[in-house]
């Protein structure tokens, strides 16, 4: 691991969104209207996926790298202007990673499920209204992570759990397992995930599961 923290950013193409993503931290991504503002919204949110590193066994390594290291800049589509959510991969996340690497991505993977979890089951039923008034409760927002999870990401991989099997417990367990073994056997055949990248995938599927984990924390009324 570098002693910097590598990002990478995409941009949209009317220069509405930029979207700053610590690619090999999966699930570190914040968007900014310019590039300095996504970059500082990705300095305030490294604290909080500190407990993410921890889960994962990272945390010295995490804590070593400070500073930013911008290694790539690239072309966004419309959607990343429209939703401030990365939707291109880059180019340096086309690479199939090497066995050590996927190893060290799939376990910040499960530590995002985790900490994902982890906050559902502490927080507040009811939240406190964003910045909007209004926005879904808890267990709206677990439904919204779960069910769009094989709909949206891990269908890319041919995992394509139903609704009614990933909001039970035993069924989430046997969909999260067979997401990993699907990106296991893509990543050894060198396939993409469709129009994504595996490393494209799982950045996703992690940032899903974080932004949502932070929204909750930030209006949860027991705090």
């Amino acid at each position: 691991m570098a002693d910097r923290l590598r990002v990478v950013l995409e941009i949209g193409p009317n220069g509405k969104r930029v979207v700053a993503g610590a690619y090999e931290w999966p699930g570190l991504d914040r968007w900014g209207r310019t590039e300095h503002d996504a970059l500082e919204r990705l300095s305030t949110s490294v604290p909080r996926y500190a407990a993410v590193a921890e889960r994962a066994g990272l945390t010295r390594a995490f804590h070593r790298q400070e500073a930013f290291d911008v290694v790539e800049r690239y072309a966004g589509n419309t959607s990343t202007d429209y939703w401030g959510i990365a939707h291109v991969p880059s180019a340096i996340e086309t690479e199939v990673l090497a066995g050590a690497d996927l190893d060290r991505s799939l376990a910040l993977l499960q530590a995002c499920w985790a900490h994902f979890d982890d906050t559902a089951a502490r927080v507040s039923a009811e939240l406190r209204p964003g910045p909007r008034g209004g926005g879904w409760t808890r267990d709206e927002i677990v439904r919204h992570v779960l069910v769009n999870e094989p709909e949206q990401f891990t269908r890319k991989v041919e995992v394509r759990s139903p609704r009614e099997m990933v909001l039970t417990p035993d069924g989430l367990e046997a969909h999260r397992q067979e997401t990993l073994d699907a990106i296991r056997a893509y990543n050894a055949q060198g396939k993409p995930a469709r129009t994504w990248s595996i490393q494209f995938l799982i950045r996703r599927i992690a940032h899903h599961c974080m932004d949502h984990a932070w929204e909750m924390e930030d209006r949860d009324l027991t705090r």
